[in-house]
């Protein structure tokens, strides 16, 4: 299983990419997270990636590693999580 981070480049030395939007769906063997960067006013620089995660813990360590390498701010960020079972995830 990969759990490595996502690999995106930037033409320019600023970060073309505003806003995140990412998806992380339970899998039968991790985590899949897909994830979106995206200029709301160019629409033309946008990029995907998808990348699987050993636990949802590395999953949201991707996101955030992402978030940091862009510089974009959390208010900016947009995070789905979709589990088998929600409970079954819960501790208490």
């Amino acid at each position: 299983m990969r759990s490595s981070p996502f690999l995106v480049e930037s033409d320019s030395g600023g970060s073309r990419y505003t806003h995140l939007s990412a998806s992380v769906s339970e899998e039968e063997d991790g985590y899949t997270v897909q994830v979106r960067l995206y200029n709301p006013a160019k629409p033309e620089n946008a990029a995907w990636g998808e990348e699987i995660a050993d636990s949802l813990e590395t999953a949201s360590m991707l996101i955030a590693a992402l978030a940091a390498e862009f510089s974009i701010p959390q208010a900016r960020i947009n995070i789905e999580i979709r589990m088998h079972n929600m409970k079954a995830a819960t501790q208490h």
